[in-house]
Parts: C-alpha cells; structure tokens; sequence
C-alpha cells in the first residue's frame, strides 16, 4: 500500500512539474491558449481530455513493460 501511495505522489509531482513549465517559460502563450480552452465547445473539451487520457494511459503501459 505504502508503495502505491509513493507511486502516486511521484506522479502527481510529474504531472505538476509539467504542467508549469508553460506558464513558467510562455506565461502570454499560456495564457493564449487558455483563452481558447474557454472559448472551445464542451464536445472538442471532452475529446481532448479523452484523447489525453489515452496517450497517458498507453505511456503508462508502456512504461510497466
């Protein structure tokens, strides 16, 4: 159990480091793109978040191989 927990938080600590290196380096393209995220449809929101969760989970398998 104490080895998942360690597992998640090396992840959610990855999944923080990368998304700020954006705003980090880009704060105006950040910040450009997010004016289009709020702008987007629910529909082309929820396929990118489908398609994002894909290609983590296929990494993911990878990675466990």
């Amino acid at each position: 159990m104490q080895e998942l927990l360690h597992s998640l938080l090396v992840g959610f600590s990855l999944l923080l480091i990368a998304e700020g290196v954006l705003p980090f380096l880009k704060p105006n393209l950040w910040r450009e793109i997010m004016v289009r995220a709020i702008a987007s449809s629910d529909k082309n929101l929820r396929v990118l978040g489908a398609v994002s969760m894909f290609l983590g989970l296929m990494l993911l398998l990878l990675a466990r191989s």
